[in-house]
């Protein structure tokens, strides 16, 4: 077992480096506020992912069968709820609901 001068050691050690690794985000973030690529991006990011979002998840859907309404029927839910309240918990939430309503119990297999 080591002795406890080496213990000591290591604990400071290591919370120096966790103290490092959390503070030296907000140290790079400060300079990179005033970025006009930065301002860009956060503008466009938000509906950028969602559409991104969007594509993964619907991707291999078969829009022919019965198997798509429920999908299909839980993004038109999102979107309006999103669009009537602009709030994003409800509009996931609800999406999220109906999508697991209409899986489970009106199309289940």
């Amino acid at each position: 077992m080591p002795d406890a001068r080496y213990a000591i050691a290591a604990v400071l050690v290591t919370a120096a480096v966790t103290w490092a690794l959390r503070a030296l985000p907000f140290a790079a973030l400060a300079p990179l506020r005033e970025s006009g690529t930065v301002q860009y991006l956060a503008a466009r990011m938000p509906a950028g992912v969602m559409v991104i979002l969007v594509v993964y998840c619907l991707r291999d859907l078969p829009f022919a069968g019965v198997s798509a309404l429920a999908p299909v029927t839980a993004l038109a839910v999102t979107v309006g709820l999103h669009l009537w309240r602009r709030n994003a918990l409800l509009s996931i939430l609800g999406g999220t609901a109906v999508h697991v309503v209409l899986a489970s119990a009106v199309f289940a297999h």
